[in-house]
């Protein structure tokens, strides 16, 4: 007889993810046996696929009902940080986050709250998007004691050391008055005397419309330390969308006042999060 959790029909992976460039490199091993992965995980949490699959450049996700429920379910080649995924979505439980129902790091699979994939933050106009993910930047800032947890003073501390010889490698790209300005910052912010929770990858596309709330956050990285930390990345995801510096200082300004930053260090971690993408 067939187990009534498992899925009826073969799971058609489709080809565009077949396709993506991580494949040619890492082989199809993983990928071919993402049927059978499926149907196990299915099995396990008492799944019925629903629906087409949804793809990044990495990770699948599939539509699935459980009690009547439609459920993304997420699968992704296991990795090292896999569980870091895990643990910081545990963290958030919810509040500002996607809620994740079920998970399993050895199989690099998710049992995710169902969110609008189709609507992200970045679909939104400018005006209106940078103050929703200012709250959301503050909202996610509950304290974060646990010691394991990295710190933004210790993602500084292992590479500002690096940034000089970034800089000569690439033929001195900006002037050297910028780079000695940056190290010169990330002296201060090698320390935080803080220990709230900060999202390491925030920006408008990891932010999408939901049920539960309007918009929740999805793939967060957990740091702890000082929330001005990913500024940085909001302003340049849409920059292009700003005329000029005044348009961009107004943006800053707004994140600063809706998010409750400390303005001088927000200005600072700018700097920094820029000059260290830059190189």
């Amino acid at each position: 007889m067939r187990d009534s959790a498992r899925p009826e029909h073969e799971i058609e992976i489709p080809q565009s993810f077949r396709e993506m460039p991580r494949w040619w490199s890492d082989g199809t091993e993983w990928l071919d046996s993402l049927p059978g992965r499926i149907a196990d995980k299915c099995a396990d949490w008492r799944l019925r696929p629903d629906g087409s699959a949804l793809h990044g450049s990495n990770a699948i996700a599939l539509t699935v009902t459980r009690d009547g429920v439609l459920l993304p379910l997420r699968l992704t080649p296991p990795h090292s940080s896999f569980q870091l995924e895990i643990d910081a979505l545990r963290f958030g439980d919810g509040r500002g986050t996607v809620l994740l129902f079920e998970h399993d790091s050895d199989a690099g699979a998710m049992l995710l709250e169902r969110l609008e994939t189709t609507e992200t933050l970045a679909s939104a106009p400018l005006i209106d998007a940078v103050p929703v993910i200012a709250r959301l930047m503050r909202r996610l800032a509950v304290p974060a004691n646990d010691s394991d947890v990295p710190s933004t003073a210790d993602v500084v501390e292992a590479r500002a050391g690096m940034l000089g010889a970034d800089w000569e490698r690439l033929v001195k790209p900006f002037d050297r008055t910028i780079l000695a300005q940056t190290l010169k910052i990330a002296q201060d912010l090698r320390a935080t005397p803080r220990n709230d929770a900060v999202n390491g990858d925030l920006h408008f596309d990891q932010i999408l419309a939901g049920r539960r709330e309007p918009w929740l956050a999805v793939d967060p990285v957990l740091l702890r330390g000082d929330i001005e930390y990913d500024l940085a990345r909001i302003l340049w995801t849409r920059l292009d969308e700003m005329n000029d510096d005044d348009e961009i200082l107004f943006h800053f300004e707004t994140v600063a006042r809706e998010a409750q930053l400390d303005r001088e260090r927000a200005g600072k971690w700018v700097l920094y999060r820029s000059v260290d993408y830059w190189l």
